[in-house]
């Protein structure tokens, strides 16, 4: 099984992965993690936090010569700014004016208020801190090492922006390369140009009237063979896996695979896809309609999946709150913010996929070493080619 945990605060001392269970032999590039990390702080229309972190991974544990050994691989990506923040984050006491001044007044949108009354505390930076979108950075150093791991067994993870603040990008008949070598050039990680240029012009609208976007990223895995997942229980249904994974993530509010909402609205005849064989391909599928998936079984298709993304709820434009304590209303403060995260979300996507798929795999095939998942692997390739 492979699983991982996360811990860190967003001001606190830096963000911590634990990720178990990749098999020993696996070759590690630190640049490719620090690739990731870079590419999560991109995008056009980004706030100040991107201006003062330059994330890098730190691996404690699990890696040697830069190859993994089979025990737990530990990452860290350091906060630059803790100096900052080092009296009111102290493990042991809270230092100077903060600990005099508690957060009393939670912001729409935010875990703030739901939080502080879970775990009944007075003071909502215990709950803002860990609830944070800067845990994505450890998750997305996971998912660095999860692609390492999925290209060598052929697959490939792609993401990229479909839409944003409203504007659609038309990716029909672009295929998963050519998508992956435009959105990679983008500023926004979309592949159509000129919806990319009227997603810019939203931005800028949004970011003069105080207001922030949401948006929706697509994920493509391609080389994924047959049978990952399971229809027998619920909880080995590989779309199910993939939805959680991805709805885990901080503001998205909607999963859809393939079609996924569209498929309510056409007869059957549009949304099923047909069977062929042939001696190239085998038994494949006329079209990916189903997005790679069938009874919560990969079919040897693309794996495609979409999530929605809400607006940054930190505006310039603030909204009204309660405080906790005096129960009075307030315009929640202004904080340095995005107005859109959108781009960054699609590589935080694409690591949760990756999570996902590696799980998957490993709970298929198996292996303690990468020779003897890649044997497995190889093995059962050859097995389903030959029927």
């Amino acid at each position: 099984m492979l699983r991982f945990l996360t811990s860190g605060e967003s001001h606190g001392k830096g963000m911590l992965a634990i990720l178990e269970g990749i098999p020993a032999g696996l070759r590690i590039s630190k640049e490719q993690i620090d690739s990731e990390l870079a590419a999560r702080q991109g995008g056009y229309g980004r706030g100040g936090r991107m201006k003062i972190e330059r994330d890098s991974v730190d691996v404690f544990s699990g890696l040697r010569g830069g190859v993994t050994i089979g025990s737990p691989i530990a990452l860290l990506v350091r906060n630059l700014d803790w100096e900052n923040w080092c009296d009111v984050m102290d493990a042991w006491e809270v230092k100077g004016a903060a600990s005099e001044a508690a957060v009393t007044r939670p912001r729409p949108g935010h875990a703030d208020l739901a939080g502080a009354l879970k775990y009944d505390r007075a003071d909502i930076r215990d709950v803002l801190e860990r609830a944070s979108a800067r845990d994505t950075a450890a998750r997305v150093a996971v998912g660095a090492v999860c692609r390492t791991f999925l290209a060598e067994l052929g697959i490939e993870i792609v993401s990229h922006v479909v839409a944003l603040g409203g504007v659609e990008a038309d990716v029909s008949g672009i295929d998963t390369g050519r998508i992956k070598e435009l959105s990679l050039k983008s500023d926004l990680r979309c592949a159509d140009a000129d919806a990319e240029r009227k997603m810019i012009e939203t931005i800028d609208k949004a970011k003069e009237s105080g207001d922030s976007l949401g948006g929706v990223i697509e994920v493509r895995a391609g080389g994924v063979p047959v049978g990952l997942g399971s229809y027998a229980q619920w909880d080995r249904k590989l779309d199910g896996r993939l939805a959680a994974a991805l709805m885990s993530i901080q503001a998205i509010k909607g999963v859809e695979i393939g079609l996924g909402f569209a498929a309510s609205a056409v007869p059957g005849s549009e949304v099923h896809d047909e069977i062929a064989y042939n001696k190239k391909r085998h038994f494949h599928r006329m079209t990916n309609r189903a997005g790679g998936i069938e009874g919560g079984v990969s079919n040897g298709e693309d794996i495609v999946v979409r999530a929605a993304m809400k607006p940054i709820p930190t505006l310039q434009r603030p909204l009204k709150s309660v405080d906790i304590e005096t129960k009075e209303e307030f315009e929640a403060s202004v904080e340095r913010s995005d107005v859109v995260a959108v781009p960054a979300a699609s590589v935080v996507a694409a690591s949760a996929v990756a999570f996902v798929l590696a799980d998957a795999l490993l709970e298929k095939f198996g292996g303690d070493s990468m020779t003897e998942t890649t044997r497995n692997f190889e093995q059962y390739v050859a097995q389903v080619r030959s029927r």
